[in-house]
């Protein structure tokens, strides 16, 4: 049987900033990230806003929120050493009535708590000047959220995974994994048939699938919140004319029941705009297909802020996929980063749960990931 020093399981972007980060730590450790796919990034990491978020929305003191703002700063340093693409553009979340006007409030509060730089109320003039074609009372501007292009700085990550020696196995399915005498054995499947890999160290950055390594290896899941519970987000792309009347990202507050930050106008760095996510439980995790009759649940959300904005603006787009961790009407759940060891299982690292703000946050994850590990 093969044996290595490093197995990372997925090449999203956190299994790819995790390869980077290990490899700059540990240069003369044998590193190999595994990808099912013939290419990195082809889920989660590549199909959502390619947002750079500010971190304002977490609780304070959680991973989404100290790995987002430190991200936040990692990402944009990054970006600009490795031109990668990407703008500052700012985001408004908008206010229409004293309720949201409260609601905004709550998350100023939240986004002071966190360390968020750059937060400013807008008054209805304020916004105008920012957005003449957006009806508001007021807003909350982001400064520091941004929008980037995320295969660019997979790309970048990958080239640099590889310059500093990590193997890069595309095409390799992992099927299963268990304990081994040095650690753990990896069994996979390849276009040449199927073997056994074992490591001492294992990462989990296997994103819809990062329930599945801590169940093999007799983690119970459900108990430990690792489950992950499909949620579905689809887009539709708004009219080029109509998306240049708009130079910023906008959100409307996020509502109580909702299971992400809601329908907001996201733009490109081509200068288009699409609407969206929306967040449905789904059973299928490989159903990536729009529905076009969810077209006036999303014609309803647009034109309740951007009154110009009619039905034949827009169309469907795409759609992802999120592993979230948190039950269909269950409480908000944080992201798992942990060294097992506490299981019995010592070196491996499980990243499950690894949604929004997980692109912003993944040059910080993966420091956070590789502190976890036991020299």
């Amino acid at each position: 049987m093969d044996q290595t020093d490093v197995v990372i399981v997925g090449a999203g972007v956190v299994g790819l900033a995790v390869a980077v980060e290990m490899s700059r730590r540990y240069p003369d450790r044998e590193i190999l990230l595994v990808e099912k796919y013939g290419r990195f990034g082809q889920e989660t990491s590549s199909r959502n806003s390619e947002v750079i978020h500010g971190g304002m929305y977490y609780p304070t003191g959680s991973l989404k929120a100290k790995l987002c703002v430190a991200g936040n700063r990692l990402l944009y340093q990054f970006c600009a050493a490795h031109q990668v693409p990407h703008k500052q553009l700012g985001k408004i979340i908008i206010t229409r009535n004293s309720d949201e006007e409260a609601a905004v409030k709550k998350i100023y509060e939240q986004g002071q708590a966190n360390g968020v730089p750059g937060l400013r109320y807008l008054d209805a003039a304020e916004v105008h000047r920012l957005e003449p074609h957006i009806e508001a009372t007021g807003g909350l501007f982001s400064e520091t959220t941004g929008i980037i292009d995320s295969h660019q700085l997979m790309a970048r990550l990958e080239g640099m995974a590889e310059a500093q020696g990590v193997l890069l196995c595309y095409a390799h399915e992992v099927l299963q994994v268990k304990k081994g005498d040095q650690g753990y054995v990896v069994h996979y499947r390849n276009p040449e048939g199927e073997g056994d890999l074992e490591t001492k160290v294992l990462f989990n950055c296997a994103g819809l699938y990062s329930d599945t390594i801590p169940e093999q290896l007799g983690i119970d899941v459900d108990a430990v919140n690792y489950r992950i519970y499909p949620c579905k987000g689809e887009y539709f792309s708004l009219a080029p004319g109509k998306a240049r009347l708009i130079q910023h990202l906008v959100y409307p507050p996020p509502a109580q029941n909702l299971k992400g930050l809601g329908i907001h106008m996201t733009k490109s760095l081509d200068g288009m705009g699409k609407m969206g996510p929306s967040a449905e439980y789904v059973d299928s995790k490989t159903d990536y297909n729009v529905d076009p009759s969810h077209l006036e649940q999303f014609y309803q959300a647009a034109h309740s802020y951007l009154p110009f904005v009619e039905r034949e603006d827009l169309n469907p787009d795409m759609a992802g996929i999120r592993p979230k961790t948190m039950k269909p009407g269950g409480k908000w759940t944080d992201f798992v980063i942990t060294n097992e060891a506490k299981r019995n299982l010592p070196n491996l690292i499980d990243l499950v749960g690894i949604e929004s703000p997980g692109l912003t946050a993944s040059l910080a994850i993966a420091k956070y990931a590789v502190d976890q590990v036991e020299k």
